[in-house]
């Protein structure tokens, strides 16, 4: 029986090219299309598909985001990220999410095929381009000592809802805060948790368990 695979990506022509070239494998079926991370989401939630080819970049909820939303509605599907996106820190946050496969984008088409059989398998697939970064960056300890539990409570609130990748407007809608006061609250983080961004942020809080 076929794979199903949903194709989560912006570009058109990329999506356009994606499914023709899986088209021509037979043990492959693309049962869907979406032009976002938020529209992604909802398609593998009621379609249920083997596969999810995921990019990371893209409008309204981006694809570590999306990964982790899905993973955490429905954790058997499994999750291929296909991207132009190399940057170590976007790497560890999308396996952190719960990615099951990272694939960079200009690789050919059996090399993708492998990426998501292993997915599908309940392996894990990482790029050859990547690999030798992602295990070093697992194996070095950071080099600034981080202390558990170095926020506060409503922080670490502020930081949960930047894993789950809301914006600083949204998260200040959720919080009852204004987006000034957000942003005073991120920058504090950001200073705590000795990173220079939300990504980085996002990405050492799930690798220390501060948020589910």
């Amino acid at each position: 029986m076929p794979l199903t695979v949903l194709i989560v990506e912006d570009d058109p022509m990329m999506r356009l090219g994606l499914t023709h070239s899986l088209a021509q494998k037979n043990t492959v079926t693309v049962i869907g299309e979406a032009s976002d991370g938020y529209q992604g989401v909802m398609m593998a939630i009621s379609q249920q598909p083997s596969v999810v080819l995921m990019d990371v970049g893209m409008p309204r909820l981006d694809g570590i985001a999306a990964t982790q939303q899905i993973k955490q509605s429905s954790p058997n599907i499994r999750v291929v990220i296909f991207t132009s996106h190399t940057d170590r820190t976007e790497v560890i946050a999308a396996l952190s999410s719960g990615a099951d496969a990272y694939c960079i984008k200009g690789t050919n088409i059996d090399t993708l095929m492998q990426a998501i059989e292993v997915a599908a398998t309940g392996g894990i697939y990482l790029d050859p381009q990547i690999a030798q970064q992602v295990m070093t960056c697992l194996t070095q300890p950071p080099s600034t000592p981080i202390p558990d539990h170095p926020l506060s409570n409503r922080e670490l609130e502020v930081l949960k809802l930047i894993v789950e990748g809301y914006s600083n407007p949204e998260i200040g809608e959720k919080l009852f805060l204004s987006t000034n006061t957000v942003k005073t609250y991120v920058k504090g983080i950001m200073n705590k948790l000795v990173v220079n961004d939300r990504v980085q942020a996002a990405v050492l809080a799930l690798r220390k368990g501060w948020v589910d």
